[in-house]
């Protein structure tokens, strides 16, 4: 794909360089890396976006170090690109400049939990299934979940959302405060524990969703959640994908507060069957699941199933067990391996984009019209009950007829979307490869914000330069 470059900013000379590393190991010892694997490691690597590697990878343990990591990039004016786990999709990760990856694994501590209160406080290194295994026995769970066992802080960072989104929001929603290194190396506080504040700018809401553009994320204060009483799930067949969005559509409008509603079409489920051993209809496929009392679970699942036998769909096979329900939904998480083993050799270009729920089915359905006509293999997912879906075109790089055909139909998906009021990523974000749509989305007016902003926190442009807005 082509990448979107900076000319604001070049790579830095070898000469500095060497001085930066020399620097960064007297502070960090063994923990700075300029090996050529460990780099690439720390570049995109899950899709077709180019690997782009940072010149040095530095593994930092706590805030002051990134903040000592940061004043000497500054000093030396070198990039900085925030890393998590990588499992981001467009190209956050990539060093287009070169510069220093500042790796967060290690930061993965628990600070503190405030069960009374229902938050915690934690490092951005550490993923959802860590923080949840560790709140567990507390009856606490924090809810989000993108699928992939993502960092904390890269979810904080690309605004992450997922398959509770419909019930429990995304990241912005669920994120009260964070502390964050800047691009001078100082070290703020965005806000307190309080649940709401009128306290002057929401500095909180500004870094979420900020990819690493506007600071580094150290340290972040969340939302817990009670772990529900009951939980039923199960999954139910439709003839169409048209049915299975219209279900959706009337169960979200009936006011039904359903957790989860996983979208899965025929190709999906196929994959699914062959790379998780299920057995499930090679038909659309919905994936649902409600929390409450055991009462209103098996309420609201009866009343899904009478909406979803309004459209010819069914039937709807439910459970309250917790064996059965995990596996369905790990097959659910495990749907893009799913999907890359039906092509093995090609490369998948995870997309994304997400509609008003009114224009779900029409929106889907011609995205299935397109892949056909376009003769390309795309799975489809989706967290439906907010109106996002995810397209999964895999490709063979070898043959640039078809690269050219899977750019044009990801164009024309992200086009629809926009004319339909919606936005170019529900929950990927924006990295290199959407870049381009903004000013489609947000007009000009508003990406001259969003540069003035940048310009403003990070004057010589070191924070994950070539993401979200050009210089």
């Amino acid at each position: 794909m082509d990448m979107i470059r900076n000319d604001a900013r070049k790579r830095p000379d070898a000469a500095t360089l060497a001085t930066l590393t020399q620097a960064l190991k007297d502070l960090l010892g063994a923990r700075v890396s300029t090996a050529q694997a460990v780099c690439e490691q720390h570049a995109n690597t899950l899709t077709w976006v180019e690997n782009q590697a940072p010149d040095i990878v530095v593994f930092a343990e706590s805030t002051e170090e990134v903040s000592q990591v940061v004043k000497l990039c500054a000093q030396h004016d070198v990039p900085v690109i925030p890393f998590g786990t990588g499992t981001s999709f467009e190209g956050h990760t990539n060093a287009p400049y070169g510069g220093v990856s500042i790796d967060t694994s290690r930061m993965n501590a628990v600070i503190a939990v405030h069960a009374e209160d229902l938050d915690c406080v934690v490092q951005p290194g550490i993923t959802r299934k860590a923080l949840n295994e560790y709140l567990r026995d507390m009856g606490l769970f924090f809810p989000i979940d993108p699928g992939a066992d993502a960092s904390l802080g890269g979810m904080v960072g690309t605004r992450a959302s997922g398959t509770n989104a419909v019930r429990y929001g995304t990241m912005k929603d669920n994120v009260l405060a964070l502390t964050v290194v800047m691009p001078n190396g100082d070290i703020v506080k965005t806000s307190r524990r309080a649940k709401k504040s009128s306290a002057g700018y929401d500095l909180t809401r500004l870094m979420v969703g900020s990819e690493g553009t506007l600071g580094i994320i150290t340290e972040i204060t969340l939302k817990l959640h009670g772990i529900p009483e009951a939980i039923s799930g199960g999954i139910c067949p439709f003839p169409s994908i048209a049915a299975a969005c219209e279900a959706v559509i009337i169960t979200i409008q009936s006011g039904i507060p359903v957790a989860r509603i996983e979208l899965i079409d025929e190709m999906q489920v196929r994959a699914i069957n062959l790379y998780s051993k299920t057995t499930l209809e090679e038909r659309p496929q919905l994936f649902l699941e409600f929390h409450g009392s055991e009462e209103s679970v098996k309420e609201q699942a009866a009343r899904f199933g009478e909406i979803a036998e309004e459209f010819g769909g069914g039937p709807f096979a439910w459970t309250t067990q917790a064996e059965e329900r995990t596996r369905l939904w790990q097959a659910r998480h495990d749907a893009y391996w799913a999907a890359m083993a039906l092509r093995p050799g090609a490369k998948g270009i995870s997309t994304d984009v997400c509609v008003p729920i009114s224009r779900l089915a029409e929106c889907v359905e011609a995205t299935q019209h397109d892949i056909a006509e376009a003769g390309l293999m795309a799975p489809i997912v989706g967290h439906v009950g907010d109106g996002n879906f995810h397209v999964l075109p895999l490709v063979d790089m070898e043959n640039a007829e078809e690269i050219a055909k899977a750019k044009r139909f990801v164009e024309r998906l992200v086009e629809r979307a926009l004319e339909m009021e919606g936005t170019c990523t529900g929950e990927h974000g924006v990295g290199q490869m959407k870049m381009k749509y903004l000013e489609s989305e947000h007009g000009a007016e508003a990406l001259a914000v969003m540069r003035a902003i940048k310009h403003a926190l990070d004057p010589q442009n070191i924070m994950n330069p070539g993401k979200i807005v050009s210089w």
